[in-house]
């Protein structure tokens, strides 16, 4: 009896991975603990992962059903970790979840998912990072003075179509729900296809402030 392959398949996954790989590489140190949320199908943690030598990885996911899929594409991967079911809107996150990350990586959640959700994220991110641990966001956003392309504010209508509550988000309003938990951006990096990377680290003491 052949045995289901419980993978899926994400296209935009497959491709993206290549280019997010590069930045992760220039962006962290030789070594760490980078915790993803979010994870899909597995494939980013499946890419990236075996081209960061000096780094564990720990996917996780709200939907339980993706779980097997994320296991199947790392299965072999010894510094991928099993996933962990996240519900990043439910506070506290578990303890099951590493303290002092080195990297928080979310891809593609921020726009496909309620606008709440954002919040929870940096709220988690800010909780689990290191003192001089970096968040990176990746998806297409919306930017003010910039022009959006056609394929974004499709995609955008789209999503919006299909749930009210998703849609692309603005940057500036992204960095205030940062800012409101300790977090700054600190770098913008154009990627491929309309999307950009966005890295986010602890907001410096403010001079004079208590250690």
């Amino acid at each position: 009896m052949t045995q289901t392959d419980p993978r899926r398949y994400s296209p935009s996954a497959e491709r993206n991975g290549p280019p997010i790989l590069a930045e992760l590489r220039r962006l962290l140190p030789s070594t760490g603990l980078l915790l993803e949320i979010a994870s899909g199908t597995g494939q980013h943690a499946a890419h990236c992962a075996p081209g960061l030598p000096g780094w564990h990885w720990q996917p996780t996911e709200h939907e339980d059903e993706a779980l097997p899929s994320i296991r199947a594409w790392c299965a072999g991967l010894e510094r991928v970790r099993p996933p962990l079911r996240l519900d990043v809107l439910a506070w506290p996150w578990p303890r099951t979840l590493p303290l002092g990350v080195d990297a928080v990586f979310c891809a593609n959640m921020i726009h496909i998912a309620p606008w709440p959700c954002t919040g929870a994220l940096m709220r988690g991110a800010a909780a689990l990072l290191s003192p001089t641990g970096l968040l990176l966001t990746y998806g297409p956003y919306l930017e003010d003075g910039v022009a959006t392309s056609p394929g974004n504010l499709a995609f955008d209508a789209d999503l919006r179509a299909r749930d009210p509550a998703w849609g692309l988000r603005r940057v500036a309003e992204v960095a205030e729900r940062a800012r409101a938990e300790g977090l700054v951006l600190c770098e913008r990096v154009p990627m491929p296809a309309n999307n950009l990377l966005l890295v986010w680290a602890r907001a410096p003491a403010a001079p004079g402030a208590a250690p």
